[in-house]
């Protein structure tokens, strides 16, 4: 099955990944004493501990076997005859290694090195995969089709150790630089492991954020110790933030938001505002300190990182949260599926900006408080004591007032009834207004995880319990073409320019012209559209 998909950027990707360097003796014993090769514990040990003392048996029967047949007692004995080595130290190397018929030639090696290039203008999906108890991910290539036909495959996977749930893909420069390619992974384990996929064959995340310490069992007892400011059950959300981009937040079992610091593996803020399980975190587009969090407590929570002193704004859905969305093309609204639910519901926040929380969310109360201020305060200004007095008390009101939570609305601005089953995961379109997609749990089978392209607005990633990664073009469909025909067009038209000023940039004749061609008005706004 695919639990979750993420897009990587078009030039995020290094053109030529290279190769991990196998890992040290102190990395080693780090992976072992942390128990990730641990295969069965517990009860599990208990129930196969007597088929494993039989097998046990068997393979000293067969080991006793096997070094009777070598006669190992006259190993040393050499036999008449045999020449073991060559017939001198001209055998043994070459002058140069053109000459040595063992090495590979220097035309396998490009061929080989062009096999695992990624272009520029090829797009990168990376897929969380778990199939026969094994968890790995995949980064696939989607190449740009030239003729017509697309072709995709698996470029490299990375084996993970544990059961993963969600990805988050950032560019947090974690290993210097201006711009990394990395990807956060929450699985059932309480650590999110942060992996470089940039570097094939890695066994080591680039950094982990909380996690456990050590385990200790005594008897039936166990003692678990976590990493301080660890989650203390499995990571079931996560969402980079894109303007503050060292900041990811993440949604855990344990009924707990946190949000990390991935550039020093640290965890900032803790926030607790749910009683069950949080499945989904988001940041708001136009106010990157908003993040919006739903839980299994039929509740979705926003809260502003300006105001940590405030509570918070709280609406109630008719189930568990599984998945939930900011539209991208206006500032005040999301969308929450609920699990159990075939509905997607929209609903509508006024206002993240802390200094419209008093006048926009309360007019009544503030104009009621000023109106009666201003005529108490002309009848008390005989008295200069009860004056002063009268000021405090309407003060001491009025903040009290402001700071009230905000009762939320009870009802969505919309519905939509999306799926004859429940409804598991919805994305909207960055590139597209109204466009939005949802993925069920009805037809083939269950859509875990859908996730729009931002290079490529109408080229849709798919992934579900049929362990297959589909990609859908949704221009292909007559009646998207119908509704956002013309967008696709201009968004076609904005690509073809942003990607030809990218290679003539490249070259450094034309440098210097493309970048004045570029200060125009026009085309500027053409290719910022597009990006």
């Amino acid at each position: 099955m695919i639990a979750a998909v993420s897009w990587v950027p078009k030039g995020a990707s290094k053109s030529v990944p290279i190769a991990a360097e196998p890992p040290s003796k102190e990395e080693i014993e780090e992976i072992l004493k942390s128990g990730v090769l641990e295969i069965n514990e517990g009860t599990e040990n208990e129930e196969n501990s007597e088929d494993m003392n039989v097998d046990a048996l068997k393979q000293d029967d067969e080991l006793a076997h096997a070094l009777r047949e070598l006669d190992m007692d006259r190993y040393d004995e050499e036999d008449d005859g045999v020449e073991l080595f060559g017939s001198g130290l001209a055998n043994l190397y070459y002058p140069s290694n053109d000459m040595d018929p063992y090495l590979k030639n220097q035309e396998d090696d490009s061929e080989e090195e062009e096999d695992i290039t990624i272009k520029p203008e090829d797009a990168v999906i990376v897929c969380a995969r778990n199939e026969d108890d094994v968890s790995h991910l995949e980064v696939w290539i989607l190449e740009d089709p030239t003729d017509g036909d697309s072709n995709m495959y698996v470029h490299h996977d990375i084996v993970i150790p544990a059961f993963p749930l969600c990805t988050a893909w950032l560019d947090c420069p974690l290993k210097g630089g201006e711009r990394g390619n990395f990807i956060a992974v929450g699985s059932m384990e309480p650590a999110i492991e942060i992996w470089d996929l940039d570097i094939m064959d890695e066994v080591q995340p680039s950094a982990t954020l909380g996690g456990i310490i050590e385990k200790k069992k005594k008897g039936k007892k166990k003692s678990v110790k976590y990493k301080d400011g660890s989650h203390t059950d499995s990571v079931l959300g996560l969402a980079w933030n894109k303007e503050y981009r060292n900041i990811l937040a993440s949604a855990s079992a344990d009924k707990l938001v946190k949000i990390w610091d991935v550039a020093t593996e640290t965890c900032n803020i803790t926030l607790e505002n749910h009683t069950d399980k949080v499945q989904a975190v988001a940041w708001n587009h136009f106010a990157p300190q908003v993040l919006l969090s739903g839980s299994f407590d039929h509740s979705v929570v926003m809260k502003d990182g300006r105001l940590p002193s405030h509570s918070g704004f709280k609406w109630s859905v008719a189930a568990d949260v599984e998945s939930l969305a900011w539209d991208p093309h206006t500032e005040h609204s999301f969308v929450v599926c609920a699990l159990t639910l075939v509905n997607v519901d929209k609903f509508i926040a006024e206002s993240a900006r802390p200094e419209s929380l008093s006048k926009w969310k309360f007019p009544n109360a503030w104009t009621f408080s000023c109106v009666v201020g201003k005529v108490l305060n002309n009848w008390c200004c005989s008295n200069c004591v009860l004056r002063s007095v009268w000021k405090m008390a309407w003060l001491l009101v009025l903040i009290s007032v402001l700071l009230t939570p905000i009762s939320s609305p009870a009802k969505p601005s919309f519905t939509l009834h999306a799926h004859d089953k429940a409804v598991s995961t919805i994305a909207y379109n960055s590139s597209v207004p109204n466009l939005l997609a949802t993925g069920s749990m009805d037809k083939m089978g269950a859509v875990f995880s859908i996730s729009f392209s931002e290079d490529c607005p109408f080229t849709l990633a798919i992934g579900g319990s049929k362990g297959k990664l589909q990609v859908w073009d949704l221009l292909s469909d007559a009646e998207v073409v119908k509704r956002f025909g013309k967008i696709g067009q201009e968004i076609d038209m904005c690509a073809e320019i942003s990607m030809a000023a990218r290679m003539l940039e490249s070259l450094p004749v034309l440098r210097y012209l493309v970048r004045r061609v570029l200060s125009c008005r026009t085309v500027k706004g053409i290719v910022m559209l597009n990006r």
